[in-house]
């Protein structure tokens, strides 16, 4: 495996080099434009002709590193991830549909979405899927000098989805920001006081909130922020279990001037074994819930 890595951090150092260069080339044809520019001389040609190639060999840096991210995910990741959980399914370059986001019902619809790393399975007889979401709310800004359209994320974390033993009679909601986007719910006060304060709890069917959210569950709700990073929301409808965690990272990314170590390693396992937590805290294993 220490092989393996070496071939990659070979490959990545070259791809991080040709970035590197390209930027110097850039920054001097920039500056070589600039003086031409203000002395009105053949500088200004000879800038931008070196500009426009540090741009393409910058841009050969960055494409051979892209090849060099999707070849780890493949070759080291997806072996690495079915040995942890044997059931599972990695696909990098796959998402969650925007449709699967939105039933979580505290995601709002997205100007722009996108979503890659989709893992597919089952664990300890629970169904799982998840994938990395980027939500972003388009804005226009209307200046002197025309109009800027730029996008704003307001989501970048990842996204579950469980199945349960049961289905639920109407939805339930823990956030710890936000609101559900459905009408029709109500703001529920648990016997926790700590819980209350911590989160926000919506249900449809207010029965239904104190029949999942027992003292138990509230604490493993609890562990289970304390252990992630993130802003944490969860809902429960029919017989899924949505959790999102917002914590504006990127998982399972080989990073650019970061040697691929153990470290790094050692990360995405923890990052993949978040669905063996939230499975084995929240009890999704057992008979809890089933009449």
């Amino acid at each position: 495996m220490e092989d393996k890595y070496a071939a990659f951090n070979m490959r990545k150092k070259q791809s991080e080099t040709k970035v590197i260069v390209g930027g110097v080339i850039i920054a001097v044809g920039i500056i070589l434009a600039m003086l031409g520019n203000m002395n009105g001389n053949a500088l200004f040609i000879i800038g931008i002709i070196i500009g426009l190639g540090g741009f393409v060999f910058f841009g050969i840096g960055m494409a051979a590193f892209g090849t060099l991210k999707k070849n780890f995910k493949e070759q080291v990741l997806r072996p690495m991830f079915q040995e942890a959980i044997p059931d599972i399914k990695y696909e990098p370059t796959l998402g969650l549909a925007p449709q699967i986001v939105y039933s979580t019902d505290f995601l709002k619809v997205a100007d722009r979405f996108h979503s890659e790393d989709h893992l597919s399975g089952q664990l300890d007889g629970v169904q799982f899927i998840s994938s990395d979401v980027k939500l972003e709310e388009r804005h226009v800004e209307h200046t002197k000098n025309g109009t800027r359209v730029y996008y704003v994320p307001y989501f970048i974390g990842r996204v579950f989805r469980f199945q349960f033993n049961k289905e639920f009679v109407g939805s339930l909601y823990v956030l710890e920001s936000g609101s559900p986007m459905r009408r029709g719910y109500n703001k529920v006060k648990l016997e926790s006081i700590d819980f209350n304060k911590k989160f926000k709890t919506f249900a449809t069917e207010e029965i239904t909130a104190f029949y999942i959210l027992t003292p138990d569950i509230m604490e493993a709700i609890h562990n289970l922020e304390r252990r992630h990073q993130g802003r944490i929301g969860l809902s429960f409808h029919g017989d899924y279990l949505y959790v999102a965690i917002n914590n504006n990272r990127d998982t399972f990314e080989v990073q650019m001037f970061r040697k691929i170590d153990e470290s790094m390693i050692k990360e995405f396992q923890q990052d993949l074994l978040v669905i063996k937590d939230f499975i084995m805290t929240l009890k999704l294993n057992n008979n809890l819930f089933k009449k």
